[in-house]
């Protein structure tokens, strides 16, 4: 009896000795938990979280720091995050699990599966197909705020993406596009019968055991290990709360953690096949993994990675070399939360990083770090050089609001008195801006999210300030008739509505 209890006291006392950020296996690359530990207080980071896949294996997840700054819950390899885009290339393996099974082909056109589907040039309507729904070679620019802080659900997105024109000619050149992944979904659900959310939960969050990972916000309801979100508002680092984008579903809307993405992650190194299981063909992801898309280099790839000579998109996934080596990854952004998925199919290697900040770069850092451990590459410290091009451009921006400001005419007014702005400017793709007076001041309110207060610039331009703050400001510019009345507000990088 003695013996027992003295066994129970040392079991208990062990697990209280658990270190809160507790860890599934060895430190896999010497002086990692430390590099990461440095990493997060250097780029004012509040959590992390990794898991790193090798020969097929979890052999490393841990958390890092804590879920919300100030406060004392920390994150581990269990913790709940959004992981936004990187559910894309899950859309598309689900969309390939269709191909397997001879019920749709990537090369048939998109309206064979979604009645109705029309965008703003009819050819572009009629050749458009499965593959280039999820390719971004459609011609089309974001249109993000279609969906973005939106009243409109999935199908009213998919309508009003008719409105869009198009930037640059169909299948010319890369342009990201989230709303026609959203459309790959509409293609799963005609084809399957189910929804979007249901055939990822059956046929690949179940399989692969990931049994906490969701389509929906409100999934997360009363969980506790759950990450809060952080952004930078006036040049500080402040908590802002979880955005419901169910309605971006099939481009986005997937939440999860480090330990579960790695599982989708093994799935992918081993060529469809989890646990013995095959789940998709690996005919499917060798053409997701295989380029369709060229995407242009940038300047800081260029400087920082000489030995990356290109860079593609395939099915859900960005492609690239990195010394000798194929790469796999694409990154998820949404508000305050950052996500990065990698691999090295030759090495056999995978990561998983995610961040409950904005600045994506310190993803990339420690991916680099990561792999260069396992590919023998010399030492680099890739966070110290993000971290000062990260800085360099914050720094740039400053200089260009600085710029701006410095441009302003000064001593202007405006052209009419206030109520004579007011009334109501309809877009046909984002709907209708109401602009009133509210105590002596303008207010503008496109949906209950964006809805913001304006104070005079120059002229009859104005500077909006959104009532939510993690939204920033943006301008507004009103134009007279030659009646000498208002006949449209531009809101700047979005377009133009016009007065009824």
């Amino acid at each position: 009896m003695i013996n027992r209890c003295l066994t129970f006291s040392v079991m208990f006392l062990l697990t209280l000795c658990v270190p809160a950020n507790a860890q599934i296996g060895n430190e896999p690359v010497k002086g990692l938990d430390a590099y990461v530990q440095k990493a997060l207080k250097e780029w004012d980071a509040p959590g992390l979280a990794l898991a790193i896949v090798k020969d097929h294996k979890v052999i490393y997840a841990r958390g890092y720091g804590v879920r919300e700054m100030g406060k004392p819950d920390p994150v581990n390899e269990r913790t709940m995050f959004a992981v936004a885009s990187t559910t894309k290339a899950m859309t598309a393996a689900c969309l390939g699990m269709l191909v397997d099974e001879g019920k749709l082909k990537w090369d048939d056109k998109a309206t064979q599966y979604l009645p109705g589907f029309q965008l703003y040039d009819p050819y572009v309507t009629r050749e458009l197909t499965v593959r280039d729904l999820i390719t971004h070679r459609s011609g089309l620019s974001r249109g993000d705020l279609i969906w973005y802080a939106s009243p409109y659900d999935r199908k009213e997105v998919i309508r009003r993406v008719r409105f869009l024109e198009p930037s640059w000619s169909f299948r010319s050149r890369y342009g990201y596009q989230n709303i026609l992944y959203i459309a790959a979904g509409g293609v799963i659900e005609t084809v399957s019968g189910k929804t979007w959310d249901d055939f990822i939960k059956e046929r690949l969050f179940t399989p692969l055991g990931m049994t906490s990972s969701n389509t929906s916000i409100t999934a997360l309801a009363g969980r506790e290990n759950v990450a809060t979100p952080h952004t930078y508002l006036d040049g500080r680092l402040v908590t802002i709360p979880w955005r419901n984008v169910d309605n971006v579903g099939p481009a986005g809307s997937v939440n999860s953690n480090a330990y579960e993405m790695a599982q989708w992650v093994r799935l992918n190194l081993n060529k469809g096949v989890f646990e013995g299981k095959r789940i998709v063909s690996e005919k499917v992801l060798e053409e997701m993994q295989s380029p369709q898309t060229i995407i242009p280099l940038d300047s800081l790839t260029k400087a920082l990675t000489p030995s990356t000579h290109f860079l593609t998109y395939g099915l859900g996934w960005i492609l690239m070399d990195y010394h000798g080596r194929k790469v796999v990854r694409h990154d998820g952004a949404l508000d305050g939360m950052r996500t990065r998925v990698a691999m090295m199919p030759e090495e056999n290697t995978g990561v998983v990083l995610i961040t409950n900040q904005t600045r994506t770069s310190i993803l990339t850092a420690l991916m680099y770090r990561i792999f260069d451990s396992f590919l023998g590459v010399k030492e680099r410290d890739w966070s110290a050089e993000f971290l000062k091009s990260v800085k360099d451009q914050e720094q740039r921006a400053k200089e260009n609001e600085q710029k701006r400001i410095a441009e302003r005419s000064p001593n202007t007014t405006p052209s009419l008195a206030l109520d004579q702005y007011a009334g109501t400017y309809e877009n046909e793709m984002y709907g209708t801006i109401t602009v009133s007076v509210e105590n002596g001041k303008l207010v503008a309110a496109l949906n209950p999210s964006y809805t913001g207060d304006l104070s005079h610039w120059h002229y009859d331009a104005f500077q909006i300030s959104w009532r939510d703050k993690s939204l920033g400001k943006s301008f507004f510019n009103f134009s007279l008739k030659f009646n000498g009345k208002v006949g449209k507000v531009t809101w700047e990088d979005v377009g133009d509505f016009i007065r009824k």
